[in-house]
């Protein structure tokens, strides 16, 4: 059985299975990355939740795993050589658990990099833009007077919207027929725009058909349904 026991983590958060691999995170568009990539793989994993409103983020604890206190983290007790490894940025997840399992990236070269591309494009672009719409449109900075902040991050996501609604047009998911790590990162955040934060008819969700018709798809899959409440 792992030994989990020099990770501060596991103090405030004791691991109930150390064996499985441990995720730190909640039901955000950041944070469901990593827990519908597991419910996708099958990979054996425990669940605990990072409560923001407890600020369990700023804990000293948590901070032993990510000094940059975001969700989600994990702590794999069986990582590369046999060791536990630490990880944090979803990104970083999504890649390493995806070449742990050999799942959902594609083996040939070429198009790993691919997938990888529109990784980024999502954690560079789409990702902090419909953020920033969120909090202009439905948080504190819905209260500004100035309109053109919110404008700005409005504009940058309507194009950003249609850089992937015309790569879509004849793909059934972002690498084509293969579903991927690319699609279990782009389509939380487009849920989250047009569902949490309501900005659906700010962006004109409406002339971007083809993502409308992937994101259906997406959030059809048992592993999204499943992985979209965890932690519950």
């Amino acid at each position: 059985m792992p030994d989990l026991s020099a990770f501060a983590v596991t103090r405030k958060w004791p691991a109930q299975y150390p064996d499985r691999l441990q995720l730190y995170s909640l039901p955000t568009p950041n944070g469901v990355k990593a827990s519908i990539m597991l419910e996708e793989t099958g990979l054996p994993y425990e669940a605990h939740k990072v409560a923001f409103d407890k600020n369990d983020q700023m804990s000293p604890e948590f901070l032993s795993l990510n000094p940059n206190n975001k969700i989600p983290a994990i702590l794999d007790p069986n990582g590369p050589n046999g060791k536990p490894l630490p990880l944090f940025e979803s990104g970083a997840i999504l890649i390493y658990l995806a070449d742990k399992t050999g799942q959902l990236l594609p083996a040939d070269p070429a198009a790993r990099y691919q997938a990888i591309q529109w990784l980024m494009f999502q954690m560079g672009g789409i990702g902090p833009m419909f953020g920033q719409v969120g909090f202009f449109h439905k948080f504190a900075g819905k209260d500004f007077e100035d309109k053109r902040p919110r404008d700005r991050y409005v504009a940058e996501s309507k194009r950003l919207l249609g850089v992937l609604d015309k790569h879509l047009a004849d793909r059934q998911w972002i690498m084509g027929d293969d579903y991927s790590i690319a699609d279990i990162a782009t389509f939380p955040w487009v849920r989250n725009l047009i569902g949490f934060y309501g900005a659906g008819e700010l962006v004109g969700i409406d002339g971007f058909a083809n993502v409308q018709r992937v994101l259906a798809a997406f959030v059809a899959r048992p592993a999204v349904v499943r992985g979209l409440e965890i932690p519950k």
